[in-house]
């Protein structure tokens, strides 16, 4: 196996958290069997020595033997290599007397064997001694975890070697070993089943974090962008990359996207390469011209080989593991890097030859791929038919609703200076009609800036042009003052296409509703009147949608026979898209405002909608919502396993990520394990785009205050409230953040700031109006009950936000608001104030939310309430006691001691006392305190 100088040596273990906990826990059920699987470069053996480095300082011991394509002879190498190291444990052990067999085999260990026994003179029968022999002094070894590299290489006799081992394992052995994904488990052959992990490439977050690490500031979100497409998620490749960037004078993003592949990579696949037969070569280099996956067929025609001969080659390339089959019939290579490797070794007039074949037989195919004959075309250096050709490819991937290929060509195309001035014009404008779906906006606006300053540019053209930029800069940029006024500009000069205009409108009443409603209305009017004898069903269909949108955001009862009403079923796909999106609107207003239950009906109904449409990003959104709606309707159980199986399922799209951030820090904040919390919500940060950040910023301010006043830390609350002040005050009830009106009330009240707190509450008030807004009410009566906490008011209006809490149906709310009423009757009414207390304790303790239940439990104690003993006992000897279980479970779910000190009113030195009896009863380490809690459950 290649290494390469510094890999995996200066660069943080980032990802595969979910896989690392895999592997620790089969490891500490013994007797087992893992594979770790992967590519070349995918991080195994790092993976692998992050988890032995966890199990050393437990307590294992580990050795390692590594499988080599050249070794020189020598009986189970590998493991003879691992054996070596062991040493050490075996002082004084009572071994067998066959353990005496290895002493030939491991000289520096003769002294701590048996005596070598007589070797039997049938060759099986000194096979099973030797498997005797290993398998007794891994017995006397305790827990180990022997780990063997690479069996791809293995040799037979090694793998009969493990595969027997395997069979009949010591009870406190762990086998580890790593294998490439082409090998899967069948190293161990088909009788044993061990447990395997199998590793995928790293995300595009990921990739951002060992940048991070690496660079610090310096890792930009370009910078990430070029390391994740380099790689495709390959560490091996992303850490090469990071090291030979962080070593330039001069980091330019843009240079590493054209730099060569790195050293180690190289080496390895040009060995591959050199081994082949010549049928095996000129079918690789065949595909290393196509450069995508491609049938046998067709690398027989541009290789110009015979179907035996291709078949022989094709044979060839797969053994050597340079390319693999993807599907049925169809080959690519492993990496797209090893790919441009395969790519250089061809020499340049064979390369010109296959790129000229290439075009010949595409030109043949139904539905000519016109993408990829421009690709061939610019190779053969005919730069003029290029770009003709790539013209023709953007028309034709928007046409199949390839967006992103398209937006792709189009960026080619304007980023060259020599394009004639009409084909500018004409790409321009296919540019802008597709721009808004493109991830690289900066680039699309950028490009549609530099089109605009054309004096020459016809007024329609520039109004789409204009309009396209306007829809990058509000929806994707979310730059809502700089693009407001662009879209007004694109209306007048749209004068003559009135669909477009319309366009333009729907996003001006989209964008300014929550700033200014009465404009908005003005402006979907406009849109309304524009469209009404329009041909085109889909902007009709985008005009209604966004009128159901404002009506659902303010939440006017009219608008539910307008919502079955919608074309679920029509056969119009933009139509259907637009259904779509008026009901995701709808449901993201329904489950603002509070009605949880419709939300779960429309998302049902949604569901069916997505699948007709066929888009993955429909179905991933109908999840994240629903596991949202999950969220605040108290279904936690799960909770953070679906979006970890979500996030699997849809490792591209940055939303999962950020769901399962902000999911981990709420269940963290309602669990008392603040400073985990406080990590969570950092991280978002990471899953932020330019489109979510302003939601997203509102969204995670409020946990953080939230935890900040759990910290008890009202100033550092005030903090991250106090400059949200202007946002909120003023707000209508739609246009408030959800959570965010009572915990802004209840920060400014901690801090000192009461005229403040009074400010906010009068301006809720005077917004609320008669609209049906449930979350609103309860939240304003909520923060009514805080500013009149300690008069006899509060409770009325605390009682009042319990009553709304369980109507709407979010019982973790109501619970704090019944936690609430309870504290604010302790002196006026202490026997309802028990019955209170008691009641919100056990809704959070049903839920998980251990420090609210604390907090009751203290409560009930201050008002004489105390939890009722065991009868007969007077201690609880090495039983925890109902204390000690509170700071276990805590313990288990990671907190700090000074996350229990806070979440169960204690102090630190009382937490230690605690943790210290804990520990010792449980006999474990804080690490493992969870896995000895469920043992015992």
């Amino acid at each position: 196996m290649t290494r390469v100088a510094g890999f995996g040596s200066s660069l943080p273990f980032v990802g595969r958290r979910h896989e690392l906990g895999l592997l620790l826990d089969a490891i500490r059920q013994p007797p087992a069997v893992i594979v770790v699987e992967g590519d070349a470069g995918m991080g195994k053996s790092r993976l692998v020595r992050e988890a032995t480095a966890v199990l050393r300082s437990d307590g294992w011991r580990v050795v390692t033997g590594f499988c080599h394509p050249l070794r020189e002879p020598l009986p189970y190498g590998p493991v003879i290599d691992a054996l070596g190291k062991v040493g050490p444990w075996l002082q004084g052990a009572d071994l067998p007397p066959t353990a005496g067999a290895l002493a030939p085999l491991l000289p520096d260990l003769a002294d701590l064997l048996p005596p070598v026994p007589s070797k039997p003179d049938d060759p099986g029968g000194a096979r099973h001694q030797l498997i005797r022999a290993v398998r007794a002094v891994l017995a006397a070894t305790g827990r180990t975890v022997v780990v063997v590299e690479d069996l791809h290489w293995v040799d037979d006799a090694t793998r009969e070697l493990l595969l027997l081992l395997a069979r009949d394992l010591p009870e406190q052995l762990a086998l580890v070993l790593t294998c490439r994904a082409e090998n899967g488990s069948s190293v161990l052959g088909g009788a044993h089943r061990p447990t395997v992990i199998r590793l995928t490439p790293l995300s595009v977050c990921e990739v951002a974090e060992l940048a991070t690490a690496a660079l610090g500031g310096g890792a930009t979100r370009e910078l990430c962008a070029v390391l994740h497409r380099r790689s495709e998620g390959l560490p091996l490749v992303a850490e090469e990359d990071l090291l030979t960037f962080r070593a330039r004078d001069r980091q330019d993003p843009g240079e590493l996207e054209h730099a060569d592949v790195p050293e180690g990579l190289r080496t390895a696949v040009t060995e591959r390469l050199v081994a082949l037969s010549p049928h095996g070569a000129a079918v690789v280099d065949a595909a290393a011209v196509l450069a995508v996956p491609a049938t046998e067929a067709l690398l027989a025609e541009v290789a110009g080989l015979e179907p035996e001969q291709t078949a022989q080659g094709l044979l060839d390339a797969l053994g050597a593991a340079v390319l693999q089959e993807i599907g049925t019939d169809r080959y690519s290579f492993r990496h797209v890097l090893a790919q441009q490797v395969a790519y250089r070794h061809v020499l340049g007039p064979r390369r010109t030859r296959l790129h000229r074949r290439a075009i010949e037989v595409f030109e043949t195919h139904d539905p000519v791929p016109l993408v990829q004959i421009a690709h061939h075309t610019l190779a053969t250096g005919d730069r003029e038919g290029w770009l003709v050709r790539v013209e023709d490819a953007a028309d034709q991937a928007v046409a199949l609703g390839d967006t992103g290929t398209a937006v792709t060509l189009l960026q080619q195309l304007l980023n060259e200076p020599d394009v004639r001035v009409e084909q500018r014009s004409r790409v321009a404008l296919a540019l802008a009609r597709i721009a808004d779906y493109g991830a690289d906006f900066a680039t699309n606006a950028r490009l549609l800036r530099a089109v605009l300053a054309d004096p020459l540019l016809p007024e329609a053209i520039r109004g789409e042009v204009r309009l396209g930029l306007g829809l990058i800069t509000v929806n994707v940029a979310a730059d809502w003052d700089a693009g407001y006024p662009e879209l007004e500009r694109a209306v007048d000069e749209l004068a003559t296409l009135p669909d477009k205009a319309a366009r333009a409108m729907i996003a001006l009443a989209n964008v300014g509703h929550n700033n200014d409603a009465e404009r908005a209305w003005r402006w979907l009017g406009r849109a309304e009147s524009a469209v009404r004898h329009s041909a085109d069903a889909a902007i009709r269909a985008a005009v209604q949608a966004t009128r159901l949108t404002l009506m659902a955001k303010e939440g006017d009862p009219a608008i539910w026979p307008l919502v079955d009403q919608l074309p679920r079923r029509s056969p119009d796909m933009a139509v259907l898209a637009q259904t779509w999106r008026a009901l995701h609107n709808v449901i993201m207003a329904t489950t603002h405002l509070g009605h949880y239950r419709r939300a779960r009906a429309l998302l049902a109904e949604n569901l069916e909608v997505a699948r007709r449409l066929g888009g993955r990003r429909y179905e991933c959104l109908y999840r994240i919502r629903l596991l949202y709606l999950d969220w605040l309707t108290g279904r936690w159980d799960g909770l953070e396993e679906g979006f970890t199986d979500l996030a699997r399922a849809y490792p591209d799209f940055g939303m999962v990520d950020l769901g399962l951030a902000l999911c981990r820090g709420r269940l963290a904040l309602a669990q008392g394990r603040y400073s985990a919390a406080l990590d969570h919500f950092a991280s978002t940060a990471q899953h932020t785009s330019d489109l979510t950040a302003g939601a997203l910023n509102m969204e995670v301010s409020t946990e953080l205050i939230a935890v900040r006043l759990a910290q008890n830390d009202p100033q550092a609350a005030w903090a991250v409230a106090e400059p949200l002040m202007p946002f909120l005050r003023g707000r209508a009830i739609w246009a408030r953040p959800m959570d965010l009106l009572p915990i802004a009330v209840e920060a400014a009240l901690a801090a000192g700031h009461r005229d403040v707190a009074e400010r906010l509450v009068a301006d809720a008030e005077a917004s609320e109006g008669d609209r049906d807004a449930p979350v609103a009410a309860a939240e304003l009566d909520l923060a009514r009950g805080l500013l009149l906490r300690g008069t006899e008011a509060a409770a009325e209006h605390f009682a009042a936000a319990r009553g709304r809490w369980l109507d709407i149906g979010r019982p973790y709310f109501a619970a704090k608001a019944t936690e609430h009423l309870g504290n604010a009757l302790a002196c006026a009414d202490p026997e309802q104030a028990v019955a209170h207390l008691t009641e919100a304790a056990t809704v959070y303790t049903g839920l998980g939310a251990t420090a609210g239940a604390a907090r009751c439990q203290h409560a009930l104690r201050s008002l004489g309430v105390e939890e009722t003993a065991r009868p007969g006992r007077r201690g609880y000897g090495d039983e925890l006691s109902p204390r000690e279980l509170e700071v276990a479970e805590l313990l288990g779910r990671g907190a700090t001691n000074a996350d229990i000190a806070q979440t169960l009113f204690l102090s630190p030195r009382t937490v230690e006392k605690h943790v210290a009896r804990v520990l010792a009863k449980l006999g474990t380490d804080r690490k493992n305190v969870e896995a000895v809690l469920r043992g015992s459950s």
